[in-house]
């Protein structure tokens, strides 16, 4: 049900109030990141460089850049919140050594994958000074579920001297250990494509203090039995009425091979939280994750709306808190 702290008008008065403050801390924050570029300046060490910058910065480069790395470079894999719906990834270069590095050519290898990821911007390069650090963005390719979930990466980078460029391989480290959970839940939504495919398909928002409708499309494929246990909820997103059960909003739709109708299912949303940056940062607050059973194995994957569906939706959550436009 519907939590509302206090009357419509004041929940305006305060997220206005709340709009205002953060406007003057960003407005600070901008001063005081111009005030300490001066100030640094004029310094000998080069501040840190993130995310994946052109390459505009002045340092020399090595003339001939041998087939390893500078002795303090590392490499590692990381996925971001921002990176989960468009499915990237960021190769992650720190320059722990005394001369530039210049970044072109970006490739990784994993088995888990079809072919490799590749960078997203392919024509960039990227100056990395002593001491800094760049996230390089990739887009990842379909994954092979023919292979383990437990391979291991490599990273390919084209480093560019003066004169000429070489390609260095090196294994890369999955630092926050997000490769093998996202292989397993797009094999397991791989496998449960056999019996259905899973969409939001639409979206009817409402007025504050009552629950919007998203719409969930369960469309059986004929080549299996699945259930399709429940979403649960986002950081951003909750569900209403007596059917939710904590975090989890249960659906217990059972698809037979036999069936052949798509099956239409309305689900009562209501925001989570009305802070505005809640809103204004959001990165995860539409992808759903939904529990799945499927040839007795039980597990999820996560949904996202589609970035139509994510607009309205974040529109909605700034109209029905009082914040919107």
């Amino acid at each position: 049900m519907p939590r509302p702290a206090a009357s419509p008008g004041a929940q305006l008065a305060a997220a206005l109030r709340t709009a205002r403050v953060t406007a003057r801390t960003r407005r600070i924050a901008a001063g005081a990141m111009v005030a300490a570029g001066l100030v640094l300046s004029g310094c000998a060490g080069p501040p840190a460089v993130s995310p994946d910058p052109a390459s505009t910065l002045p340092p020399a480069v090595s003339p001939d850049p041998a087939s390893t790395l500078p002795e303090g470079v590392t490499v590692e894999l990381a996925q971001l919140r921002a990176d989960v719906a468009p499915r990237q990834a960021q190769v992650r270069v720190a320059n722990g050594s005394d001369i530039a590095l210049k970044v072109r050519g970006v490739r990784v290898d994993d088995p888990r994958f079809e072919g490799s990821a590749t960078r997203v911007i392919p024509d960039r390069a990227s100056t990395i000074p002593p001491g800094g650090l760049v996230d390089i963005r990739v887009q990842l390719p379909p994954v092979d579920c023919t292979a383990p979930d437990d391979g291991e990466a490599e990273v390919v980078l084209e480093i560019v001297g003066e004169s000429s460029s070489a390609e260095v391989t090196v294994p890369a480290p999955d630092a926050l250990g997000f490769l093998a959970p996202l292989h397993a839940r797009e094999c397991l939504q791989e496998r449960m494509s056999d019996a259905a495919t899973l969409a939001f398909t639409g979206f009817q928002p409402s007025a504050p203090g009552e629950p919007a409708a998203l719409e969930l499309t369960v469309t059986p494929a004929g080549a299996g039995e699945a259930t399709v246990v429940g979403l649960e909820r986002t950081n951003l997103l909750e569900f209403a009425g007596s059917s939710a059960q904590g975090e989890l909003y249960p659906l217990d739709l059972h698809v037979a091979a036999t069936d052949t109708e798509p099956v239409v299912v309305q689900i009562p949303l209501l925001p989570f939280r009305c802070d505005p940056h809640a809103v204004l940062e959001d990165k995860r607050g539409t992808i759903f994750d939904v529990r799945v059973e499927h040839e007795g194995e039980s597990g999820e994957f996560t949904l996202f709306v589609g970035d139509d569906l994510r607009g309205r939706i974040l529109t909605w959550v700034g109209d029905w808190c009082g914040f919107g436009s």
